[in-house]
This record gives structure tokens, C-alpha cells and sequence, in this order.
């Protein structure tokens, strides 16, 4: 098959800038080396998150849900060879480990995807961009001459991705900067919560509400901090029952203010660089308690926990409460106790400051 490597660099440099054009590229790859399409893997201490041409789209959800992205040794190997191009499954592995490994021999046989050709490239951020190039089982190993072919496409492939990279991180910088433009302090998360890009204000949060740490962002008030550790921690499964906004108490120097982690989900997300979530930061009014709307909204309150909230910020006791909603005091103790969970604060006395109410009586 002759093959118009020209033409095939312009679309690699084309899906660096229009990312959405991948599988598309991805497949023309695939059929340029007599292949069956083509993979393109995130990868941070293991896949991340990947794209494949239309051969492979339910197959790369079925490699990264199930346990055999895992499982997989290929990419272990190839980080351990650090090559700084293409290589085969020779390279990595003997004969006899195909014929034996888990997973090619119960997922890539399995699927279409029996010998490959691979490479990693190492982003400036600290990721990684893992290309696979498969080849049917019954076509035997990827030959040497194809992988010297591949070897002269990737210089291309790695500034195509770099600029993709790059484009992804603009774009997480954009979505802070327009909550900048809203008045509103707002930062990007990647991972498990390291901080990846913040607009001003929220800078000048740091370091007296917020410290940008190596494992993750971390916040001063050691409570707010455990909720959002924990908040962080589902994000990828998607956990609804945790909490999402989280109090900061006051302090002399600074109102209380809610922080409200906002996940990244579907389209959203980006191949090259992967926000999981936004983080914004919205200060409470010291002169006016929220209405039980906005309180239920920013807690995942019910409504009936919504008004207790509310009447608390308003300094009322728990039996003027009980009076007013018709129930007795212990319902409101109850459902007092559920807000606290909710809001992340520990006693009453720190939900009226949260709330801007003055000190109320327990009675």
C-alpha cells in the first residue's frame, strides 16, 4: 500500500490543533502501516484516560473500566526500556511471555489486537502520551520496517500532542479566568487534586487559605481540608452522598466562605490534560443569612434541614423552630445534626458563623 506521508504529517499537525479529529487520524495511521487502527493513552503512574479509532471504541472503554488497563504489563516494560521511539512487542516481551501473559492472551487476542506497536511520550508537565499502533494476531509481529516508518512520523506525533497538551492547559486557564470575570475566586484540579491552574483571585487566597502542595491542594482549615480530601477521593466514581461544598470557618482576618468542587464529567474532559474538577470559592455575606433556597443548594440540603439551617443563622432556638414547622424538638435536633454533617462544621455555634447569624441559645 503506498502511502502519502505528507499528506498523513498535515493531519497529524491538524488533530494537534482540533484534538476531536484523533480517532479519525488515528485510524488513517493504522491503515498507512497495514494495521487496525490506532490508540492514544494519558498516562500518569498508569492509563489515565484514552481515544481510539472507530475499530476500537468500545474496546478502550472495555481495557479502562475493567481490570485489564490494570493488569497490563506492556506499558510497565516500556517505561523500564525507556526507548525514545517506537517499539514492538519483541522488544518487550519473549515469545513465550505472549503466548502466557493475562492480558494478551485474554483481552488483545481476543479483540483484534494481538501484536502492537507502541511509544511514550513524555509531556513537559510531568504526563505522558502512550500511541499504540495494533496489528490482527493472525498478521504477525509488527515487522522492524514499520516501526522505522513510525520512528520517522514521531517528531510530528510529539509536537502534534504537545501543542494538544497545550491547547487542553489554555483551556483550563480559561475556565478560570472566567470566573475571574464573574468576581468569583476559581481554580482548575487535575487528579486527585493537584492544582493545575488558578485566576487571581484565588491566587490571593494562597497561602493563608489555600497551600499548593506537591500531592494536592491543600486548605488551611483542617476540617474544610478532610471534606474535601474525601470529596476528592470520589470523584472518579462519582460518589453523590459526599459532601461538595464545603464551610470554611471565619477567622479575624477572613469571612467564612464556601468552597463548592465541581466535577469535570463527559465531553468535558480532555485527553491531553485532565481536569477533574473546578474549585470555586464564594465568600458569605456577614449581613444577610442565606435563604433556605440557597442553603439547600449549597449543601444538598432537604427542606426541611434547608429552614433549620436558615432559623439557626437567624439566632433562633430550636424550640421556636419546633414551634414554627410543627414538629418536635427532637425531629429538629435531628435534623439539625444532619446539617451539621452536611455543612462539615462540628457545633452549632460554627454554622452561625458560617451563616453570619449571631450566637444563638441551645434552649
Amino acid at each position: 500500500m503506498e502511502v502519502d506521508s505528507n499528506r498523513l504529517v498535515d493531519r497529524i499537525y491538524e488533530a494537534g490543533l482540533l484534538p476531536s479529529l484523533w480517532p479519525a487520524v488515528l485510524g488513517e495511521l493504522g491503515a498507512s502501516i497495514g494495521g487496525n487502527g490506532g490508540l492514544l493513552f494519558a498516562v500518569r503512574e498508569g492509563y489515565v484516560r484514552g481515544v481510539a479509532s472507530v475499530e476500537h471504541a468500545g474496546k478502550m472503554d472495555l481495557f479502562m473500566n475493567g481490570e485489564w488497563s490494570q493488569r497490563d504489563q506492556a506499558l510497565k516494560r516500556a517505561y523500564a526500556l525507556n526507548h525514545p521511539g517506537f517499539v514492538n512487542d519483541g522488544d518487550l516481551f519473549t515469545e513465550q511471555e505472549l503466548e502466557t501473559d493475562y492480558v494478551y492472551r485474554n483481552f488483545y487476542r481476543k479483540h483484534g489486537l494481538g501484536y502492537r506497536a507502541g511509544t511514550i511520550i513524555p509531556m513537559p508537565i510531568g504526563d505522558s502520551i502512550a500511541i499504540v499502533m495494533p496489528r490482527h494476531h493472525e498478521h504477525g509481529p509488527v515487522p522492524r520496517e514499520v516501526v522505522t516508518f513510525l520512528d520517522e512520523l514521531r517528531p510530528h506525533l510529539a509536537r502534534s500532542t504537545l501543542t494538544a497538551n497545550r491547547l487542553g492547559f489554555e483551556k483550563a486557564r480559561a475556565q478560570a479566568e472566567a470566573l475571574q470575570a464573574l468576581g468569583i475566586p476559581g481554580a482548575v484540579l487535575r487528579d486527585r487534586g493537584r492544582l493545575f491552574a488558578a485566576n487571581a483571585l484565588f491566587q490571593a487566597l494562597m497561602p493563608s487559605l489555600f497551600e499548593d502542595r506537591m500531592q494536592r491542594l491543600v486548605v488551611a482549615d483542617e476540617m474544610a481540608d478532610g471534606l474535601l480530601a474525601d470529596a476528592l477521593e470520589t470523584l472518579p466514581i462519582g460518589g453523590w452522598r459526599v459532601v461538595r461544598s464545603i464551610a470554611v470557618a471565619a477567622t479575624p482576618e477572613r469571612v467564612p466562605m464556601v468552597l463548592h468542587l465541581i466535577p469535570v464529567r463527559g465531553a468535558a474532559h480532555d485527553i491531553f490534560v485532565q481536569s477533574t474538577a473546578l474549585l470555586v470559592v464564594t465568600p458569605v455575606d456577614r449581613a444577610a443569612v442565606p435563604t433556605a433556597e440557597v442553603l439547600q443548594g449549597l449543601f444538598d440540603l432537604t427542606p426541611a434541614e434547608a429552614r433549620v439551617a436558615r432559623g439557626i443563622g437567624r439566632a433562633e432556638t430550636i424550640d421556636a423552630l419546633a414551634e414554627a414547622t410543627g414538629v418536635n424538638r427532637e425531629t429538629v435536633r435531628s435534623q439539625l445534626k444532619s446539617v451539621l454533617s452536611k455543612t462539615g462544621v462540628s457545633r452549632q455555634q460554627e454554622l452561625v458563623s458560617l451563616l453570619g447569624g449571631k450566637a444563638v441559645r441551645s434552649g
